[in-house]
């Protein structure tokens, strides 16, 4: 504990001394105005977004297609200028020696040009990063019905979800999973037991602007547990200098009859930016053809959060409030062995529990039955930017609460984990040099873990890490190359737990103890780096290639569990001998953009040395290895190797400018080195994926229409034959194709937006499948039907509904 102490006191007072006495000195205040203005016509394009990506901060260009914008720090800085319909420009401005600038923007039916700031130094243009980095715009995320933020991304090639019902969802990508994904929210690794299979992403989906994937282990800024990459959930800009904005968003589907609405507002009055947003989200059981309602599959989610910071000549300083609330029903699958109907517990007259079929009232409930869990998350984060001359300082320190618990009685608690997680996050980037880029940093985080309920399945346990790299940069002419080195070192303390007969924890010398958690005290170091180049070829061809090594220190459950993982169908056991994972990915990639195709071929080749993964474990007689009743499941290590790839290909043909017909095919294969032909395909690995749309887009429709799209998508899942077969602990999942359908537009008066409204049907021909990343895949058996597992869910219409306000 000292030494966060040490840590947080040392940055607090660093940042206090810089943003108070070095702004005060060297903070000179800039301006940029300009006009912007469309190549084809000459017209000026109001409306158009001027944004600075590492200020955080835009605005929108007036009627006359004028901007101004001021109290800038004097430094070199990237600039997007975009317009809806137009190539958006990416460029440099140094605003010590430019003042004034117009932009004049081409026509464009695709979107490129797009700044991404995860895994950089700083923000760059998308096709300059050497590693795949895909971007989600605010617009998709709307247009895509979802259940929760992970839910709405898992459609982007090279990315899969697991998933417990539609509740929660877990990323994956391009085969690793768990703490192998590394999620940033509002500056800081989200952190709240990522190592369940059953724990959810805690982030309100409503805030979510737009998103970025990074690919890979190439995250020398994130360190351990970025292995498979990052997915970044990223804010919006903010309301313009002298305004208030904000929304009404609202959204009903009815297969599980969810109603979610999120109220925002934000200002930005004279350098004070403030944001507010409250979230709700409620859901009963979904539904298929198959199963029909799911017992228990609903739940119910609120969210709140607020931002206040300040927008200065010398940088900005923000300071993020949030907490999230989720309710989840944990559907065991249980049903009548004659008639194949879920069944749920009820007080019997002797006091003993009984079973009952579920009935419509159960089905239609927005209040989970038990078991279900209830999830807290709280988190703070102050992030702040200096700019120094020619360099900047950046500094992020968070703090994140979790309490998750689970119930299985509606007033009392088994399991509770209580979890308290500091982020602190030091970079600094040198002054440019010959366009060398150099940004060095220290990064890491202090957890406690403690138990506070009466059942256990992880121990008690701290956790320090940090992690120090350098990554530089440079851009010479079509050639831009990157690379670095980052060390980690990770401790991870675990706490002894003795029980008694009941299962009570006890103190070591009462008479009877059994120790169900053993004292652990490990420590796990490994470098980690990556470097890569891209060639702009011309205008319209570019490639890139990367090589990676990345690192990951076992985690909490892999290292220590002992019990009944509640909802996953299995008892877990740990195994403390298990190594760190250490991996060296090979990335390469090609892209197009012409007028009439936009394509881009990702390719990987990934060695994981001490892979870790859990498999079902046989008992001495050869049948299933039991633990109070449930299979038991244990953590081994091997080498795996992963590879495969992404294409995505955009036909729009000139002069139909408004048709796009958009194809995507992803692929991962995942085997363990030297296993027999049971256990030789790695546990959880998605199967191939190809999807086709057919898509219109219409800037106008008529003077009330605007921005309106309809589109007409086949989702075809390949058969996954390749499965970690071993002691029954994968089976095989069938393929499948869903097909679907969605339209919208913005209701426009006046050249203002009324309202956006979105309509979509997944599973438009209510097929009945199986995801094999479904964790209820895993379920009982419908001895009525003979089927194994419960289905996904079936179709189901969508109602998205936005109102912007503005003063």
């Amino acid at each position: 504990m000292h030494r966060v102490i040490t840590i947080w006191a040392g940055m607090i007072l660093f940042l206090l001394f810089s943003g108070f006495i070095i702004p005060a000195g060297t903070g000179v205040p800039a301006f940029l105005k300009g006009k912007i203005t469309s190549e084809s016509t000459g017209e000026a394009l109001a409306g158009a977004s001027i944004y600075f990506p590492g200020l955080k901060r835009g605005t929108l260009s007036s009627a006359d297609g004028s901007f101004f914008m001021e109290k800038l720090p004097a430094s070199p800085l990237l600039i997007q200028v975009g317009s809806l319909g137009y190539k958006t420009y990416t460029g440099t401005i140094d605003l010590s020696v430019t003042r004034e600038i117009n932009f004049v923007l081409k026509k464009s039916v695709t979107e490129i040009g797009e700044i991404v700031v995860t895994g950089q130094p700083d923000a760059t243009e998308q096709k300059r990063t050497p590693v795949p980095v895909g971007i989600i715009p605010q617009t998709e995320l709307f247009q895509t019905p979802s259940t929760n933020i992970i839910d709405a991304i898992a459609h982007v090639p090279g990315v899969s979800q697991i998933t417990t019902g539609s509740g929660i969802s877990k990323p994956v990508i391009r085969g690793l999973g768990y703490n192998r994904v590394l999620i940033m929210h509002q500056g800081v690794r989200q952190e709240g037991q990522q190592w369940g299979d059953e724990h959810g992403t805690e982030v309100d989906g409503f805030g979510v602007d737009h998103v970025e994937i990074l690919k890979g282990p190439a995250s020398l800024a994130y360190g351990s547990d970025a292995m498979a990459g990052v997915i970044n959930l990223l804010p919006g800009p903010g309301a313009p200098e002298g305004a208030i904005r904000g929304n009404l968003t609202s959204n009903y589907q009815t297969n599980n009859g969810l109603i979610g609405y999120s109220v925002n507002l934000a200002g930005n009055k004279k350098g004070l930016v403030w944001d507010l947003r409250y979230s709700s989200k409620l859901a009963h059981a979904f539904e298929n053809k198959y199963d029909g309602p799911v017992y228990n599959s609903g739940f119910r989610e609120h969210a709140g959060g607020a931002m206040i910071g300040l927008n200065r000549a010398w940088g900005f300083s923000r300071l993020n409030l949030s907490v999230y609330h989720l309710k989840p029903g944990m559907t065991e699958g249980e049903r009548d062995s004659l008639t194949g109907k879920f069944i749920r517990l009820v007080p019997g007259n002797d006091g003993e529990e009984q079973e009952i079929p579920a009935v419509s009232s159960d089905f239609n409930s927005y209040q989970p039955d038990v078991p279900f869990q209830k999830i807290t998350h709280y988190k703070a984060v102050w992030n702040n930017r200096i700019y120094l001359g020619q360099s900047n300082l950046q500094t992020i320190l968070g703090f994140q609460q979790n309490h998750r618990k689970e119930f299985e009685s509606p007033d009392e608690y088994g399991l509770y984990f209580l979890l308290n997680t500091f982020n602190y996050d030091l970079k600094y980037t040198f002054p440019e040099i010959r366009n060398w880029n150099i940004t060095t940093g220290i990064n890491g985080m202090w957890q406690r873990s403690r138990n506070k309920g009466s059942e256990f399945l992880v121990p008690a346990y701290h956790l320090f890490d940090f992690g120090v790299f350098t990554i530089i940069s440079k851009e010479t002419g079509k050639f831009n190359f990157s690379g670095g080195l980052r060390f980690d070192r990770r401790s991870e303390d675990v706490d002894a737990l003795f029980v008694n007969s009941q299962g009570e924890a006890v103190p070591p010398e009462e008479a009877g103890a059994t120790e169900r958690f053993t004292s652990l005290d490990k420590t796990f170091d490994g470098f980690s780096g990556s470097m890569g180049a891209t060639w702009q070829i011309s205008e319209t061809f570019h490639t890139r290639a990367n090589i990676s090594r990345g690192f990951r220190a076992p985690n909490i459950a892999e290292l220590s569990s002992n019990g009944e993982h509640e909802g996953t169908f299995r008892y877990e056991r740990g195994n403390p001998a298990l190594r760190p994972e250490s991996s060296w990915q090979f990335d390469w990639g090609a892209g197009m953009d012409t007028e009439h195709i936009s394509a881009e071929l990702s390719l990987f080749h990934n060695t994981v040395d001490h892979y870790i993964y859990s498999h079902r474990l046989n008992g001495v007689s050869g049948s299933d290895s039991l633990d109070q009743g449930l299979p038991v499941f244990k953590y081994a290590a091997g080498k795996a190797q992963l590879k495969g790839g992404e294409f995505t290909i955009d036909i729009h043909p000139h002069p139909l400018d408004w048709l796009h017909f958009e194809n995507t095919f992803s692929y991962t294969r995942g085997v363990l080195k030297n296993q027999p032909d049971s256990s030789r395909w790695l546990p959880m690995i998605p199967a191939a994926r190809w999807t086709s749309v057919i898509r219109t887009d219409f800037e106008r429709v008529n003077r009330l229409m605007s921005n309106a799209y309809l589109k007409f998508g086949v989702d075809y899942n390949f058969e996954q034959d390749h499965f970690y077969a071993a002691y029954g602990t994968e089976t095989r999942t069938p393929a499948y194709t869903l097909l679907n359908v969605g339209a919208g537009t913005d209701f426009t008066s006046g050249g203002k937006t009324l309202f956006s409204l979105n309509i979509s049907v997944n599973n438009l021909a209510d097929v009945a499948y199986q995801n094999h990343l479904s964790r209820l895949k895993q379920a009982g058996i419908n001895y009525r039907t003979g089927r194994s597992g419960i289905y996904n869910m079936g179709r189901n219409f969508s109602f998205m509904l936005r109102i912007p306000v503005g003063f």
